[in-house]
């Protein structure tokens, strides 16, 4: 398969999951909740990784610093709590 249709496939799963986790957490009352700015910031990097995929060292760089980002962001939320 061409790279294309891996990041075809990675952004109609990506959107599966953000639409159940947005009618599961409706549910249990917790959508509605907006993105901090670190994990939106983290999820456009992500996302731009997703993109740019078809130069690796491009895609995996960003995607490497969405992760680094979201990671930072989960440890600020738990040491906040």
């Amino acid at each position: 398969m061409s790279p294309t249709i891996y990041i075809i496939l990675s952004l109609v799963a990506l959107a599966i999951v953000a639409l159940l986790v947005f009618f599961i957490g409706r549910k249990r009352g917790e959508a509605g909740k907006p993105l901090s700015p670190l994990a939106g910031i983290a999820f456009a990097f992500i996302l731009a990784g997703l993109f740019f995929g078809e130069n690796q060292l491009v895609g995996y760089g960003l995607m490497g610093i969405g992760i680094v980002l979201a990671v930072i962001d989960i440890i600020m939320k738990l040491r906040a709590k």
